[in-house]
């Protein structure tokens, strides 16, 4: 049968849902301090306990000084004590032993409780803390513990509270105490009561989960999300792609007869959803962004990334949208400032830039005829008088044809302003693109504003005061003079082609010469003497032959050589190396014989001191 503290220790795991170990450890990190502080225990003394989960039995063993006779139990030791744990230990040692005091279960008791529940906590803390870690971004379900007009507190798994601010509910969302609600985790911080969990419904993030959980689709990965712009509890636009053939992206969001996008719906408490096709090309894209209106033109500029969107008069009010709801997330969603115009609004402002923008006389003159007769368009339109939709039709072909030649235009100057910095480029040469900023032998404070303006190379310097020279004058640091001392150092630079770096391969050790090479070079170097004994080998005078000789010689016969077949021979060299420092050459002679103790033919040195010759070896 389980004993009470096994069964109050189980209790605890369950409740607290901590590991086994966390709870030992803080129960034995209790002991200790209990012990601490009911013997006044230094704390400079290792002590240590161990609890045994079976029976709660809780074991103090603390370090002591092995002593014949003990003055302080605290911290010494008899050694036949000692010996009972080591049967080695000596006098002076320091050993561990057990020294649990006998009323230790009470004062245990009351001592200890306050130091297991804050460890606990603490480790309650750190669990929460590492668990909430992982669900950021998430979708968490909580129950509402408290409500009030800065935020609303709500309850979460381990037992953890999450806080949602009033800037992150849906706008007109009312929640009751014991009420269910789900929420994504935008926020975990580490405060010192715990983890401060910060919720949001309002996060564009929340409205991904959601689709994610009721579109298959998306969690798999066949439908993609491109982007998503939110006014939460009003109105939201979704952009989805396929990644599949075959696949229709909105159709899969919103499900047979909308069920899927109903139930997205009514979690937002009725906010409108636009689910639209992502679109490569920025003109469709923008069309669609633009729903539910009908677009009768967009045209782009890419140097501002700026998109005119002309629709009919019927369609203004729907693609502005209520306080300009629907373009403002339009303009989200791709990116692209939009710019709404009626079709009479746009022809307007199109013939004011004919008549005043000279680049469009062109234009002016060949839409010379048309332009009287939609003067008269736009006169009856300002006298409140309806038109026919023959006349919308003429405003919106002539915008048409307005913004097409501007655009043209605009490509064109952006295609010949790089056709100009091409030429001057080559003007310049290739070569100066090569040369660092050095080169120009420039002011150190000129050279480090410019290196600043990330101008790296003289090429880059000589290219922006060729084309935009105010560019340079505009930085902070440059004025007239600095501009004067680039102009003169440009005008002297001779630009050079940088020097090749040349990779230095690593040599190849040199190789060791065999015992038998170094004799035949020894050999070759010796002259040769007259021999006497016919029955020994003659000796070439050519090296080249003697060099062979003694390469076709092998080892067993050079030590078949007799002592008497072989005469001491003496060779006078140069030896440059021992009396370089004295600026002359000295001689030497070298004498080779037969060592019959080595039993192999050696050199000897012959040296000149006083009025003989000194032997060496």
């Amino acid at each position: 049968m389980k004993n009470e503290f096994l069964l109050a220790f189980n209790d605890v795991l369950e409740e607290k849902q901590l590991p086994k170990e966390v709870i030992i450890q803080a129960i034995e990190s209790a002991m200790v301090s209990a012990y601490r502080r009911a013997v006044n225990a230094s704390s400079a003394q290792h002590v240590e306990a161990k609890l045994d989960p079976e029976t709660g039995h809780v074991a103090i063993y603390a370090e002591k000084e092995v002593v014949e006779d003990t003055v302080d139990d605290r911290t010494e030791v008899l050694l036949e004590d000692a010996r009972k744990v080591n049967p080695l230990t000596q006098l002076g040692d320091m050993v561990i032993v057990e020294t649990t005091p006998k009323d230790f279960g009470r004062v245990a008791a009351q001592t200890a409780r306050q130091v297991i529940q804050q460890r606990i906590r603490e480790a309650e803390r750190n669990a929460q803390m590492s668990y909430f870690e992982r669900q950021l971004g998430e979708i968490v379900s909580g129950v509402v513990q408290a409500v009030n007009n800065q935020a609303i507190t709500i309850g979460l798994d381990m037992k953890a509270e999450g806080v949602m601010p009033a800037n992150q509910k849906i706008p007109g969302e009312k929640f009751r105490v014991h009420e269910r609600i789900r929420a994504i985790i935008a926020e975990v911080k580490d405060g010192p009561r715990g983890p401060q969990i910060v919720l949001s419904r309002g996060h564009r993030n929340f409205l991904r989960r959601l689709l994610e959980t009721e579109v298959p689709e998306i969690y798999h990965g066949i439908v993609e999300i491109r982007a998503i712009s939110r006014e939460p509890g009003q109105r939201a636009k979704v952009a989805v792609s396929a990644t599949q053939a075959g696949v229709d992206p909105v159709g899969a969001c919103v499900g047979v007869k909308g069920v899927r996008i109903q139930a997205i719906v009514k979690e937002l408490h009725d906010e409108k959803i636009d689910i639209i096709e992502w679109s490569p090309d920025p003109v469709t894209y923008i069309q669609k962004a633009i729903s539910p209106a009908r677009i009768s033109g967009v045209y782009l500029n890419e140097a501002e990334k700026t998109a005119t969107v002309v629709v009919m008069e019927d369609q203004l009010s729907l693609a502005i949208g209520r306080d300009g709801q629907n373009a403002r997330l339009a303009a989200k969603l791709t990116n692209w400032r939009i710019d709404i115009k009626s079709v009479v609004e746009a022809a307007s402002d199109a013939i004011h830039r004919i008549q005043t923008q000279p680049q469009l006389a062109s234009i002016a003159e060949a839409e010379a005829e048309k332009m009287v007769q939609l003067a008269e368009i736009l006169q009856k339109k300002a006298d409140n008088r309806p038109l026919a939709p023959e006349e919308y039709s003429m405003l919106a072909q002539f915008v048409e044809r307005v913004e097409r030649r501007m655009v043209d235009d605009q490509k064109a100057a952006e295609q010949a302003s790089l056709d100009k910095l091409s030429d001057v480029r080559a003007e310049i040469g290739e070569l100066a693109f090569e040369n660092s900023l050095d080169v120009l032998g420039l002011p150190e404070h000129v050279f480090n504003i410019l290196t600043e303006a990330d101008y790296r190379t003289a090429g880059d310097l000589l290219l922006a005061m060729k084309v935009s020279p105010e560019k340079v004058l505009s930085l902070a640091g440059i004025g007239a003079k600095a501009i004067q001392a680039i102009e003169k150092a440009v005008a002297e630079v001779k630009f050079e082609a940088p020097a090749p770096v040349v990779e230095i391969e690593a040599e190849a050790p040199a190789e060791v010469e065999t015992p038998a090479e170094v004799v035949a070079e020894a050999v070759t170097e010796i002259e040769p003497a007259p021999v006497e004994d016919q029955a020994a080998p003659k000796v070439e005078e050519t090296p080249a032959v003697v060099e062979e000789e003694t390469e076709t010689m092998s080892f067993e016969e050079m030590f078949k050589l007799r002592a008497d077949a072989v005469r001491p021979v003496e060779v006078v060299e140069d030896d440059e190396s021992k009396d370089k420092k004295k600026g002359k050459k000295g001689k030497k002679s070298v004498v080779l014989e037969f060592d019959e103790d080595r039993g192999e033919v050696v050199g000897r040195k012959k040296h000149k001191r006083g009025d003989g010759w000194e032997d060496e070896w």
